[in-house]
């Protein structure tokens, strides 16, 4: 299993015979240069998505009309999507597992927002969620964005995920703090890579505080496009 940063709360997952691009962002995305954009995401077999915001969803589509890969995500939002811009897509919900081939994925939640800006304003896209995903002997929790929340001990308890990805970078999510404590008090974590950090100066730039609160987790700050191999 190979788990890739592609900067902020993107990633790039290949398990198995799949990659799975999660929140890929790459226009505008200032820890991925153009010229990465071709590495990040050659071979994707599908693309996930947590949330409606555009640090998250601004590359989707045309991604997913480029590669000829479906779109994974929550029902309401992907079946708009289905009928309205001719593309693929797996729509789901919260508590729901669907099968990739050979990676299953479960959608779980999270304490965020979700929109899209249109010219009136705030649309609602659907609601912020988390995804569990499961291939080759690990579980990896993707906590999307999000607090720190009770839910996560149920996660935990059900899905015992060995690797954690935890946005921390404080502002708009946990910061390193909170997301030190939602490991320690929810999950047993073998490994733990923050995310949606260092992106802007707004966030925190260094997941050292993460590291000395969990003595016993390999935690692992990720550089952009190279290989976490687990």
């Amino acid at each position: 299993m190979k788990i890739i940063w592609l900067g902020h709360g993107s990633f790039r997952f290949e398990i198995g015979a799949l990659t799975l691009l999660l929140d890929p962002w790459l226009t505008g995305n200032p820890m991925l240069n153009e010229d990465q954009h071709e590495a990040a995401t050659k071979g994707a077999t599908h693309i996930l998505l947590t949330h409606g915001h555009f640090d998250h969803v601004a590359d989707v589509l045309p991604l997913s009309r480029k590669l000829g890969v479906p779109v994974v995500g929550q029902y309401d939002l992907m079946n708009h999507w289905a009928e309205n811009e001719g593309i693929e897509t797996i729509g789901f919900n919260k508590g729901g597992t669907v099968d990739l081939g050979g990676v299953k994925v479960t959608m779980v939640n999270a304490i965020h927002s979700s929109t899209f800006g249109t010219p009136d304003g705030p649309r609602v896209a659907g609601t912020e969620c988390g995804f569990m995903i499961e291939g080759e002997g690990h579980t990896i929790y993707a906590s999307g964005d999000t607090d720190v929340m009770s839910d996560m001990k149920i996660f935990n308890d059900l899905h015992k995920p060995d690797i954690g990805i935890l946005s921390a970078g404080g502002y708009f999510t946990m910061d390193m703090k909170r997301a030190a404590y939602a490991a320690r008090t929810f999950f047993d974590f073998k490994t733990l890579i923050p995310c949606h950090y260092r992106t802007f100066p707004i966030l925190e730039q260094s997941a050292e505080a993460l590291a000395q609160a969990l003595p016993g987790v390999d935690v692992i700050e990720p550089e952009v496009l190279q290989p976490i191999e687990i």
